[in-house]
Parts: structure tokens; sequence; C-alpha cells
């Protein structure tokens, strides 16, 4: 097949012991309706299957030891059992009412608590996750949350509270029918463990099958386009195939399992535990009671087998809502790595200078993109960044943004680490306009304003005239309150752009972070835009990352990174001058394709962050100089 059908490990039992105190920490927080919830159920259960069936039962050994009923005598035993099933009833009903709400309010907080864990997860952890599994994680979270306590209120406690009752009842007839009840019990118990054990391990291979399955689904929806390009339909459309197929032999697998091997085994038990009951009860029964308590010992030991029968449903809804639950709280054990000082410093940067010093940093496993990396950027600054593929510069801005920690050194805005600042009051300072934009599917005014949600119209206008997005805007069918779609499929890439120019107008941030800002545009445009960033860097710290060095060519100056490291700084003109790196980098753009030697080649990798996004007819137009502003 064309796609990796990769094949996580389940949930440990770590991450279902970690869902299970999450799901303990809601039943905690409601307690107050969670307790009524979790009891009045069961109160109903004692009236329903054991105070009824006991006047039933007195009431046919009251026959039998008269020869015959009565109405009189036998009048109390009547009302008495109308009187309980409708208090029984009525029990269960206040019960219900408290239920749905701790299952409502339980959810409600689950899946909030679930996004912002998401969303307190490092920028590399969701390069590592399919978004469609990520989704069905954290909504299966907060979703089995009702499973989970509704199989604990109505087949947990609600049949082991009544069993306790059941026992004491048949004590008073004859105690070794609670000795023989709670023997099969046991034994049943034990010798169900080890299969049912056996069964979890097939429970997690389904579920971790089910999830593969919609994590393919969400990566072929959201790169369709693609698909239909390579006309690859057939080959997802058969990937797919194999992953339904994987999920259904798996879950196959889970429920044969539980059927023939857990079921057979708790049958026979339940059958056996029915029969024991009633010799004991013969057996044992005194003169004058016999019919009454074979009655009794009938009616209470098929509610125990019941019981016991269900026991494999019972650990089957557990065990399938905590495996979901556990899919999610696994992503929970390993904690994010960029965190908030433990006391954050306030705001206060003395100016918007920044500074690199003695910066080393490697993503996980890999050799160090940078040691001891110094770069200073006075406040108020434009900095072009440039240089070959690999040569760090998009890893730079995003260490800016602390979207990874640095392993070593520090990085300064305003004299202040941004390690001991919030990460909001961090990226408040910032207005990023990556090289490929993220635009959610909202209106092209939500897409704006996302960089600023109480801006007022006039000035989302206005940012989005000053990006020339008004320009295509008005030939929507909507206009402003046009629907974008997923990612922005109904913009084009240049498109898309403009709209992210205009979040950072809009933002109107003392730093810019342009990873690329123009690649996606086409000349004319370009020009426009060109003209606006100018204007918006004006009086503003500006860092921008650039392939096509005519479009930094106008900077205060220029830092060209290769490798890591900064190997020339300088204006536009004095770097020709020096007849170096950057000089041949110009020489390779306005003569041709940019080159790339054997000896420059980087050991950077940095596929998941693409700096260079121009085409190649981009990339061999004949570069024009930018008046420094």
């Amino acid at each position: 097949m064309g796609t990796t059908q990769t094949r996580g490990p389940a949930p440990g039992r770590s991450a279902v012991l970690l869902a299970l105190r999450h799901y303990g920490r809601e039943l905690r927080r409601l307690r107050r309706l969670a307790l009524p919830a979790l009891l009045l159920p069961a109160v109903g259960n004692i009236g329903i299957r054991y105070v009824a069936p006991l006047l039933i039962a007195k009431l046919a050994g009251q026959a039998a030891d008269e020869g015959g009923l009565a109405l009189g005598p036998a009048l109390p035993y009547v009302l008495g059992f109308g009187v309980t099933l409708l208090l029984a009833e009525a029990v269960w009903r206040v019960g219900q009412h408290c239920l749905n709400r701790v299952d409502a309010l339980g959810m409600e907080h689950l899946y909030v608590s679930g996004m912002d864990e998401l969303l307190a997860k490092d920028a590399a952890f969701f390069h590592d996750n399919f978004a469609g599994s990520l989704t069905k994680r954290v909504l299966s979270y907060g979703k089995r949350f009702e499973d989970f306590v509704d199989t604990v209120t109505y087949r947990i406690v609600g049949s082991l509270v009544p069993l306790l009752f059941g026992a004491v009842v048949l004590w008073s007839y004859e105690p070794m029918l609670v000795v023989g009840l709670f023997v099969m019990i046991a034994l049943t118990v034990a010798a169900a463990t080890p299969l049912i054990r056996r069964r979890q391990r097939l429970v997690n291979d389904r579920e971790a099958a089910i999830a593969r399955v919609s994590g393919h689904v969400a990566d072929s929806l959201m790169n369709m386009e693609t698909i239909r390009a390579f006309a690859a339909e057939q080959r997802e459309a058969a990937e797919h195939r194999s992953r339904v197929a994987d999920s259904r032999r798996l879950t196959l697998r889970s429920w044969d399992y539980g059927n023939l091997r857990v079921d057979t085994l708790i049958a026979p038990m339940s059958v056996l535990t029915n029969v024991l009951g009633l010799l004991v009860a013969i057996a044992f029964g005194g003169p004058g009671q016999g019919v009454e308590e074979v009655v009794v010992a009938f009616t209470y030991y098929s509610n125990a087998t019941q019981i016991m029968f269900e026991f494999n449903q019972i650990y089957r809804r557990l065990e399938s809502s905590m495996t979901e639950a556990a899919q999610f709280t696994e992503l929970l054990l390993d904690p994010p790595t960029v965190l908030d000082a433990e006391a954050p410093e306030p705001l206060a940067p003395r100016d918007t200078g920044v500074r690199f010093e003695a910066v080393t940093f490697a993503h996980a496993g890999t050799k160090p993109i940078f040691r001891g990396l110094g770069l200073d950027v006075p406040a108020g600054a434009r900095i072009g960044l440039v240089g070959r593929s690999g040569g760090g510069k998009t890893t730079l801005t995003r260490l800016l943004l602390r979207m990874s920690d640095i392993d070593h050194g520090r990085i300064l805005i305003g004299g202040q680490d941004i390690s001991r600042m919030r990460q909001a009051d961090l990226r408040s300072l910032i207005a990023y306009v990556p090289q490929e934009p993220a635009m959610f599917h909202r209106s092209l005014r939500d897409n704006i304003a996302f960089a600023r949600p109480g801006a007022t119209d006039e000035e989302i206008h206005a940012a989005a005239a000053a990006a020339h997005v008004t320009e295509f805007a008005e030939q929507l069918p909507d206009g402003f309150a046009t629907l974008v779609g997923e990612r922005g499929v109904k913009l084009s890439g240049g498109q898309r752009q403009r709209v992210a120019l205009a979040r950072a107008v809009l933002r109107d941030a003392p730093i810019l972070l342009l990873d690329e800002a123009t690649s996606a545009l086409d000349s004319e445009s370009e020009l426009l835009v060109q003209d606006a960033l100018w204007r918006l860097m004006d009086g503003r710290t500006a860092l921008v990352v650039a392939h096509r060095l005519s479009t930094v060519a106008g900077m205060d100056r220029l830092v060209v990174l290769d490798r890591g490291r900064v190997v020339e700084q300088g204006t536009h003109k004095e770097l020709l001058a020096t007849d170096g790196a950057y000089a041949r980098l110009w020489q390779h753009q306005s003569g041709g394709f940019l080159g790339e030697s054997d000896e420059s080649e980087s050991d950077e990798s940095e596929s998941d962050q693409p700096e260079n996004g121009e085409s190649q007819s981009d990339q061999s137009e004949v570069a024009l100089e930018r008046p420094v502003a």
C-alpha cells in the first residue's frame, strides 16, 4: 500500500489508571449530585428485585400454611407490593434526574479540560499525531464518561448494593444460602479473571485499529486535492478498506473471545449456582417456611446469577470506555516541555530589541542546529535572515516564539529572558506571518480578526485594505462573510498570504516576524504587499526570513545563516562588496537557480518547517533591490 500503516502501542496500565483518576475526580467534583445518582437507582432495585419478591414469598408461605389464600389476610401483602413498586419507581426517577446532570456536567468539563490539555502541547506534538486521531481521542475522552458512570451506577452499584441487601435477607432464613452464593461468585470471578485480562489486550488492539482508521480518514480528507491530482483515489480507497478490514478482524476477535471463552465459562457457573441455591433451600428449610424459603432462594439466587452472567458484559463496557479514555490520557503521560515558569516575570521589556546569547539547540535525537549562536537585533531594526535551505532561519523564528525551548543560552527581548515570561505575554509582542499561512474554516472576517478578536469592523477593513485583501474580498460571494473552507481551500495561495499579512497589520505588535511572507504572491501583488510591509515595519523591530533576496535587499541589515552559524552580516551593498556567501547567493539568483554545493549540505533537517516556498520561476526572476525606507 502507498500509505504506511502504523501500529501504535495500546494504552498501558498507567494511562488507564490516569483515566480512572480523571473520571473519579469528576465524580468527586460533582459529589452532591453523584451520590444520589449512584445510590438511588440501587435503592430502587432493592425494592423491585428483593422487597417485592419477598412479599410474594411470604404470601406464598402463608398460602401453604393455611391451605389457600383469603382476600383479607392477603390484602396487606398486595398493598405492600404495589406501594413498594411505586416508591421504587419514584426513587429511580430522582436518581435518573441526578445522573443526567452528572453525565452532562462531567462531559462538558472533560471536553473543555481535554482541549485545554491539547492546547498546552508543544508544536512538535502535533507533527507526530493525526488531527483525526486526536479529535477522536479527545471527544471519546469526554463522551466515554457517560458510559463509565452509567455502567457504575446501573450495573455495579445498582447490582451490588441490592445483592448485599439480599444476602442479609437470605442469612435470616439460612446462613448456608449466603455461604453457597458467595462461594460460587468467588469461584466464577477467580476462573474468569485470567480470561478477561487476555480479552483486555484484544480490546486494546481493537481500539488502536479504530484510531488508525479515523486518522487515515482525516488525513485523506485534508489532502483530497493532492489525492485527486495524483489520481490516487483507488489507492486511498484500498488503504481505507485494508484498515477497516483490520479493525473488523480485531473487533470480531475481541467479541468472539468474550462470547466463546468468557461467557461459556460464566453461563454454566450461573446454572450451578441456581441449582445449588434450590438444593440448600430444600435441604435446610425448616417446618412451616419451606415454600417461602424456596421462593426467596430461587428469586434471590436468580438475581445474583444474573449479575454473574452480566459480569462479562459489565467488564466489556468498562474496559471499552476506559480503553478509549486511556487513548487520550496516554498523551498526558508525557507532559509538554515548553512551560511557563512557576513564578513568571511580569511583562516589562525596556524596548523591543531581540538578542540571542550563546544559543544551542537541537531537535530530540538529532545533531545540534545551533551551537553558541549569537545575534543582536536592536529595537526598531529591520533584519533580513537569508541563506541556503536548512541554515536555521525558520528554526530561529520558532525559537523566538518559544515553539521549542533552547538547550543552552538565552533569548532576550528588551533585556528580558523569554523563558521567564508567560508564553501568552511573549507572543503578544509578536505579529507572526508563516510561510504557509493557516486558515480556519470560518469567514474571511473571522480569519483576519483572529489576530485581535475585539477589533472593530473598521479596523478589520483597514487592515484588509493595507494588505490588499479588499481587492479580492469584494469578488467573493458573501464578501468578508464568505467561508474560506477548510485550511482556506477556497482562496489561492497568494490570497491566503495576504490574509495572513492583514492579521499582522491588525495585530499591531511591536515585533514583526515574517517567514517568506511574500513567497506565494505574484509579481504585481508582491509590489503592492511590499509597499504595505515597509509601512508596517516602520518603527517596529522586524525579522524577515527570505529566500528571494530581492525582498530583503533594502533591510537595515542582512544576516546570512549557514549550518546554524552567522557567517556574514551587513547591508546589501556591503555584503556584495565583500564578495562572500551573500554575493554568491545573489549571483545565483540573478543568473538562475540557487545552487547547492556538495560541501554546503546542511546537518539540519527542516522538512517539517519548509522555508522555500517560491516557485522556480520566482527564483529565476531577476532580483530588484528595494530602497531602504
